[in-house]
């Protein structure tokens, strides 16, 4: 397996021989190179939640490739209306695809969709578990600190969990690390940070907090490709 971290919440995993992609935010992240042509023929495509920081290109690479989005029903009925191919989720479901299996799971975050100067309600906020290859990859979205991390922890047995750190809007460094330490994940990754000025945040603060704490950590750049075992 495969992850590719391009900025923001963005991964690009490579499994199985298929690609899955979440919160695809590309051309419009300041801070990302990456092209859509830089984005091979997508398989599945996973939405943390309707803001546009996360839907990002959802709609153009679904077209391009036709492949299917999976995220929560409000958010995939409106992105069905544009064209795409959806399956919708709830918080607690879990779904099995022949290569993944996911789970979407609570956040604490609004959500809402900018439909041309409309502003419409995305449907609840979720993280994702993700399932492949005997791994379990835990992408918490955006969210607020929440006790029943530590259950998402105990119920499963999470070797990467991807953080957001970003503070003003989610979890800051601090909550992070308090996330990690319920998690009990082999690996943690910061995401959502440094994208724009209310976010800007030192992942190595992070990093130096997270392992003063026994617990491991890794900061993936831009374009960085993390290769799991």
């Amino acid at each position: 397996m495969k992850i590719k971290f391009l900025g923001q919440s963005c991964f690009l995993i490579e499994t199985n021989g298929k690609n899955i992609i979440i919160d695809p935010y590309l051309t419009e992240n300041p801070k990302n190179p990456t092209s859509l042509n830089d984005i091979p023929k997508l398989d599945l495509i996973l939405i943390t939640h309707a803001h546009s920081d996360h839907v990002g290109n959802a709609v153009e690479l679904a077209l391009r490739d036709d492949a299917l989005i999976v995220t929560g029903t409000e958010l995939a009925r409106w992105l069905a209306s544009k064209g795409a191919k959806v399956i919708p989720a709830g918080i607690g479901g879990k779904k099995d695809f022949e290569f993944i299996s996911v789970k979407f799971t609570q956040a604490i975050h609004s959500s809402s969709i900018n439909d041309n100067g409309q502003m419409l309600y995305g449907g609840l906020a979720a993280g994702i578990l993700i399932y492949a290859e005997g791994k379990t990859i835990y992408h918490a979205g955006d969210t607020a600190l929440f006790l029943d991390m530590k259950l998402i922890g105990e119920m499963n047995n999470i070797d990467y969990a991807i953080l957001p750190i970003g503070d003003n809007f989610t979890m800051g460094i601090d909550d992070s690390v308090t996330a990690a330490k319920w998690l009990k994940a082999k690996k943690y990754i910061p995401m959502h940070y440094n994208t724009m000025p209310l976010i800007e945040q030192d992942p190595y603060e992070w990093l130096g907090k997270i392992e003063s704490k026994g617990l491991a950590g890794e900061i993936l750049n831009y374009g960085d490709v993390l290769e799991i075992q």
